[in-house]
């Protein structure tokens, strides 16, 4: 482990027992030395959770917004009883200067593409918070930096780490309501539009220009650390926000996730005022090679809500969160695996399941090839509601057939002098 890393920490005075790695604690040389770019919500709450971890310190923090990288570095300081974690506004920055192993990646989804194949090019092992990318074709640069340089990567759809979700798609994999000919996805209601944000001053301390990135320019409204997501510019909305998360699933209980569909027709309906511009209920029909039709849709529109509904000739299953899981038939879920039966891959803990591959080299229950898949069926179905018209997918190549409209909209330009490094 870098360890190496853990060397370069300026260590206090006096030094607590459980740093030195006395009181049961592990030694600072076997610890996984981590850093976080983009401190706010979910960032924070992606921090704690490494830092629960024995084997794991976080030392750095970055963010755009003063007051965001200020009270991770208090809470990591307070976590390890000293004062020596590190704090920047620029993540180019960041990785110039950290020597450590890993990196928790929680940004607006504009910056996802630019800061992980920056990442990824420093050799840094990753916990990258879903959705993987904007667009298409940033999610397939991330993907060919982390292969070209060896990086181990987790997604933030822990979803799979929960047993409730992993039992659901072991029983529908291995056939227990038999041959699946159709799956609905319920996904979150659009947020509610708002008309009256006024450009405002920026907050003291708030690099707004830095936070905006390969985004369009645009004045400051106040809509920052969580309201970004109904922007089109900076996110999808709920469809992209939880695409990782249902769509992924659906996916995984079908051995569909390193694929993708052949057909997609979506409409949405779009707000009519105010700067909020994703849609505030959309409806996405997906085909797919094998004859699967899937729907996903905000909840409202499906017969069961949230979650995942496979259907099969000789039953259904449905699953959610909360530990929600039931059936056509409840024997159904009672019905054990076989030993010569589909094992999928199980992990107890998600962020756990990255700190043990990245002692181990292989690869995490999530990485970037899988959460690409479930995001690109979210993005392509935003394109069909933009065109408006359906689309024609190829999953081998991932370029969309006989449409160079749609096609334009597989990336989005970025703002000067942003750009992936090596394009």
């Amino acid at each position: 482990m870098a360890v190496g890393a853990g060397a370069a920490i300026t260590l206090p005075y006096i030094i607590p027992s459980s740093a030195l790695g006395k009181d049961g604690a592990v030694a600072p040389s076997n610890r996984v030395v981590m850093g976080l770019i983009g401190s706010g919500s979910m960032g924070t709450g992606d921090m704690h959770e490494f830092m629960g971890k024995p084997d794991v310190q976080m030392v750095a923090a970055c963010d755009v917004d003063k007051q965001h990288r200020e009270s991770a570095k208090a809470a990591m300081d307070a976590k390890y009883g000293n004062s020596d974690a590190r704090i920047y506004s620029d993540y180019r920055e960041f990785l110039a200067q950290e020597k450590i192993d890993a990196v928790i990646l929680a940004l607006p989804d504009q910056w996802h593409g630019i800061i992980a194949v920056a990442a990824a090019n420093a050799k840094l092992d990753i916990y990258g918070q879903k959705p993987l990318a904007r667009t298409i074709w940033e999610g397939k640069k991330i993907i060919e930096a982390v292969e070209k340089n060896n990086v181990i990567w987790q997604t933030g759809s822990w979803q799979r780490s929960e047993a409730h979700f992993h039992r659901a798609c072991e029983l529908v994999i291995n056939g227990r309501i038999g041959k699946v000919s159709f799956v609905e996805v319920g996904l979150p209601d659009g947020s509610p539009t708002y008309s009256a944000h006024p450009v405002q001053p920026v907050p003291e301390g708030l690099d707004w220009d830095m936070w905006l990135g390969p985004a369009p320019s645009a004045p400051y409204r106040g809509v920052c650390h969580w309201d970004w997501r109904w922007i089109l510019d900076y996110s999808g909305g709920q469809l992209t926000d939880w695409a990782g998360h249902h769509i992924d699933i659906a996916h995984w209980g079908l051995g569909l996730d390193r694929t993708g569909p052949i057909e997609i027709d979506a409409r949405g309906v779009y707000p009519r005022d105010g700067i909020f511009d994703v849609p505030v209920e959309y409806s996405i029909h997906a085909k797919y090679a094998n004859g699967i039709e899937m729907h996903y849709a905000n909840a409202r529109q499906v017969p069961h809500g949230m979650g995942v509904c496979w259907y099969g000739d000789k039953g259904w299953i449905h699953v959610d969160r909360g530990e929600r899981l039931f059936a056509s038939d409840p024997k159904i879920l009672e019905e054990k695996i076989g030993d010569n039966e589909i094992k999928l891959y199980r992990s107890l803990n998600h962020t756990q399941n990255l700190i043990d591959c990245i002692r181990s080299r292989e690869e995490t229950i999530t990485p970037c090839q899988v959460a690409h898949r479930s995001i690109s069926a979210a993005l392509l179905g935003e394109i069909s509601m933009l065109t408006g018209r359906k689309i024609k997918w190829n999953p081998d190549t991932q370029e969309i057939i006989d449409d160079p409209m749609a096609s334009r909209l597989l990336r989005r330009p970025f703002r000067t002098p942003w750009k992936l490094e090596g394009n």
